[in-house]
Formats: C-alpha cells, structure tokens, sequence
C-alpha cells in the first residue's frame, strides 16, 4: 500500500516500506501541470506502475484546502 502526504512544497511518500519526498517542482515537470491542478491519481501513477485507483481523482488544491 502507498501512502501519500501532501503539504504546499510536495508529497511526503511511503511505498513499500519505503519512505521518501517528491518535491513540488519534481511532479509539476513529471506530470506538466502546475502543483494546485495535479491530482492524487496522477501522483500515484508517478510511483506505482498499475496502482488500484478508487474513488475520484482529488486535486492538491482541495486537499491543501
């Protein structure tokens, strides 16, 4: 199971047991949006290959909201 932790600079990530920071430049260059439009879906394609989505993609500006 991944778990994510959004804050404004970034996503605090646990994957695998393993814990790492995925910088706020790192995703908007990855995905080519702006950090407020991303999506948490989006995020987790970013760090699993076939992640199991459910429910509705949540952008980061609701999130941080």
């Amino acid at each position: 199971m991944t778990v994510l932790s959004f804050d404004e600079h970034g996503v605090d990530v646990v994957y695998n047991e393993t814990e790492f920071r995925l910088e706020k430049s790192l995703i908007e260059d990855a995905i080519g949006k702006s950090y407020p439009d991303v999506t948490d879906h989006e995020v987790l394609k970013m760090i699993e290959a076939d992640p199991a989505l459910s429910g509705e993609p949540r952008r980061v500006s609701d999130i941080l909201d």
